[in-house]
């Protein structure tokens, strides 16, 4: 009943010695560069955190606070201009990631 045990390889797993095969950080940076920034145009304030914005192109899309403007209470208020992330799977709706001055 003695069943030799598979021993691991430092190497195994890896393609080389910096990258590995699965590494979750390089699906996450992909992942992030598919989203078009766009400038926009506050026209009305919706509820929870939520703004109607005019696009530089004419449309309007809804957008909501980022995390870090939430978190730095930074104040967005009708007709400000703002940089708004857009997925591209749905063009109606979009995040606010910077408020410019």
């Amino acid at each position: 009943m003695n069943q030799l045990k598979k021993s691991f390889s430092p190497t195994e797993g890896k393609k080389d010695q910096n990258n590995l095969i699965n590494d979750p950080q390089k699906n996450k940076q992909k992942k992030q560069k598919k989203l078009v920034d766009m400038e926009g145009l506050v026209t009305h304030n919706l509820s929870n955190g939520k703004f109607r914005l005019k696009l530089e192109n004419g449309v309007e899309v809804i957008g909501h606070l980022s995390g870090k403007i939430r978190q730095n209470r930074i104040k967005i208020v009708v007709g400000d201009k703002v940089t708004v992330e857009l997925s591209p799977y749905d063009l109606t709706k979009g995040r606010i990631t910077y408020r410019h001055r």
